[in-house]
């Protein structure tokens, strides 16, 4: 079956004219027909101007036009992303009919490259928190247990590639939203570096932490996204204008003798025991590599209050005009997020980009002893998809909808690469993923640890329950 294969066997088979578009998006839309109406992660699906797309690929490679290695692949756009004549809604109800009269930068790139753009992908209300469900749609399943969340805000995405109804999927992370759903789902969810993927029209075009990435079945196929997404633009001030290019290389290597920190609690944080011990287990697939792996972590302390500030800040940014309007419809926790921020003093934001600057600099400090750091990228097991948050974790209590999720926002506030990778299944067949960080801008390096870690260790071939024929 076509959707079973990987972005690089796809791209090859395309590129020889060995399949079609349209045999490969005839796979994926299958698959959908199979299996989306059991956990709702496609929200939206336009199959007519997909095959419109697929037609118009194949005419012009029949032709011998010079096409992109991914053209003709089919991708579902988080619906946090505008793209032009297709229902975006943000996963609120005040934009249940919102239809964009223009495609964000990212969905420009993918059209140039000739991926074949499908539909949406679920999205909490926008895209916060990391559970994955809204007023418009409904909750998103998590295809390994369906009675559990699949994590969020990326989660469409994230189980649209766990069942193979898409080959990749994009996402946008500011404290765990690729890395979150990816681990929660066995999948490869990249939390690029800071303007490795320029993000536009955007209101704060110098915002460092939110980014946009890619969700993967291995760490090659999300690599290969990535390739699609990153590149400069003179519309961002912060874009990286390294070539994308090396993200469709091979990303074998040699890993013997590289020196790696191991923080098992990324600084005293509760981690349910099922997630630590399946982690600690996993650490030996690193040691077969070579590497040479000790228990080190900076201290990321700081980061807590900074990105409980900076968040508050960015969400009264994007969404105080609208709490003004559309209180009623947004729901409680965006509007306690939302009045946080407006609430901030001057006072506060001064010190938090003070801590910003300081977490930068420990990491980078820490990072010059170290080539990556491994830790938890969840402290909790996927857990009932009725439960909106997460409220404590090994009967400590937690202060708010977002605090559970700090193995991932320490990371978030360091600037620094990181992606979560399957590492093992704990009692109950639920996955559970290991956040690797790179050093500053070391997108590379981190997906190529990944990769070797698949070799070694190859989760990414077990399909979740929902995929059985049966």
């Amino acid at each position: 079956m076509l959707n079973l294969l990987s972005v690089s066997e796809l791209s090859t088979k395309l590129q020889s004219r060995e399949i079609s578009a349209r045999e490969v998006l005839d796979a994926h839309l299958v698959q959908i027909e199979r299996v989306n109406a059991r956990v709702n992660a496609i929200v939206t699906l336009d199959g007519e101007g997909a095959y419109r797309q697929a037609n118009a690929i194949d005419a012009r490679r029949m032709k011998g036009d010079a096409l992109g290695p991914l053209a003709g692949l089919p991708i579902a756009c988080k619906d946090m992303e505008r793209v032009k004549g297709m229902r975006t809604t943000f996963g609120s109800p005040i934009y249940k009919d919102f239809v964009p009269d223009i495609d964000t930068l990212m969905v420009e790139r993918f059209r140039r490259q000739g991926l074949v753009i499908i539909g949406k992908t679920n999205t909490p209300e926008f895209a916060l928190g990391s559970q994955t469900f809204n007023n418009v749609f409904g909750k998103t399943l998590n295809p390994w247990d369906l009675t559990k969340t699949c994590g969020g805000s990326s989660g469409g995405a994230a189980v649209a590639v766990a069942t193979r109804m898409l080959p990749f999927a994009d996402g946008s992370d500011l404290g765990a939203s690729l890395r979150n759903p990816a681990n929660f789902c066995n999948a490869v969810g990249v939390r690029p570096t800071p303007g490795r993927v320029p993000v536009w029209p955007a209101t704060d075009l110098w915002n460092n932490t939110s980014v946009h990435g890619a969700i993967g079945r291995t760490a090659q196929d999300a690599a290969c996204l990535l390739y699609a997404q990153a590149g400069g633009d003179r519309r961002v001030p912060n874009a990286i204008w390294e070539d994308p290019g090396q993200f469709l290389k091979p990303l074998n290597r040699d890993f013997k003798g590289v020196r790696i920190a191991y923080s098992p609690t990324l600084g005293g944080l509760p981690v349910e025991h099922a997630v630590r011990a399946t982690i600690d287990a996993g650490i030996r697939h690193f040691e077969a590599l070579g590497c040479i792996i000790e228990e080190a972590e900076p201290d990321l302390r700081e980061a807590d209050p900074c990105f409980d500030v900076l968040r508050a800040f960015l969400m009264a940014q994007l969404y105080g005009p609208l709490l003004e309007k559309h209180r009623d419809q947004m729901k409680d926790t965006a509007v306690w997020n939302i009045e946080r921020g407006l609430a901030l003093t001057s006072a506060q934001i001064v010190e938090a980009v003070r801590q910003h600057t300081r977490v930068f600099e420990t990491m980078r400090s820490f990072m010059e002893c170290y080539e990556f750091l491994l830790a938890p990228v969840n402290q909790v097991l996927p857990f009932p998809v009725d439960q909106p948050y997460v409220t404590e974790i090994n009967g400590e209590k937690l202060d708010n909808y977002v605090d559970w999720m700090k193995s991932c926002y320490r990371i978030t506030m360091t600037a620094h690469p990181a992606l979560s990778a399957p590492i093992g299944f704990a009692p109950g067949e639920l996955p559970v993923g290991v956040q690797i960080i790179g050093r500053y801008r070391d997108d590379l390096g981190i997906l190529q640890l990944a990769h070797a870690l698949e070799q070694q260790h190859p989760l990414w071939k077990r399909l979740p329950p929902v995929c059985d024929p049966a």
